[in-house]
């Protein structure tokens, strides 16, 4: 985002608190941005991808978010981030 050092489309560091899934996989609950929490109303879908692990999920707050898993290192991003009834922009 402009004025904070990062280029547009480059991935934001989040704190992201997991639970443990039937099968012991970290599933993410709780998104902390900032000041603020984003508690995770469901998963959409994950996926693989390289060396990460990838979750769509909804907010409580309706919004959509993509997160990005190191696991590995422990570390989460946030990789897109779209409110209801916005289409994405090419």
């Amino acid at each position: 985002m402009p004025g904070d050092g990062r280029l547009w489309g480059e991935p934001v560091r989040v704190n992201v608190q997991t639970t443990a899934d039937d099968r012991g996989d970290r599933i993410p609950r709780r998104i902390l941005l900032d000041a603020r929490t984003v508690y995770i109303d469901r998963v959409l879908d994950q996926w693989p991808g390289g060396d990460y692990r990838y979750f769509k999920v909804k907010g409580e707050d309706g919004n959509i978010y993509i997160l990005r898993a190191d696991e590995r290192r422990r570390e989460w991003d946030l990789t897109l981030f779209r409110r209801p009834g916005r289409e994405m922009e090419d």
